[in-house]
């Protein structure tokens, strides 16, 4: 399937990103080109090949909790235009 400027417009405008008409040329060719390399992958024998989600078999893997120093609570509140001695003082978002 051949890509066309078009379809790169388009394509564009969904995700929201303003193109020069240069950069809708070289994007046509270089999505084309990916499309193009697709295409031969699905030409290829997978018989016999089996599914797979990640390129490694590993599941689950988890760093483990490891205490370390942190800031005191004095000096990260030093920091800040306004605090109340716990906690940061910002503005109301939400409203009253």
């Amino acid at each position: 399937m051949a890509l066309t400027r078009a379809d790169v417009e388009k394509i564009s405008l969904l995700g929201r990103l303003r193109l020069t008409p240069s950069e809708l040329d070289t994007m046509t060719a270089q999505l084309g080109a990916i499309m193009h390399y697709v295409e031969q992958l699905s030409e290829l024998n997978t018989d016999g090949v089996q599914p797979m989600a990640h390129a490694l078999d590993i599941h689950n893997v988890f760093a483990d909790d490891v205490e370390h120093a942190h800031l005191p609570r004095a000096e990260a509140l030093a920091n800040s235009p306004k605090n109340d001695g716990q906690c940061y003082r910002v503005p109301a978002v939400l409203g009253d």
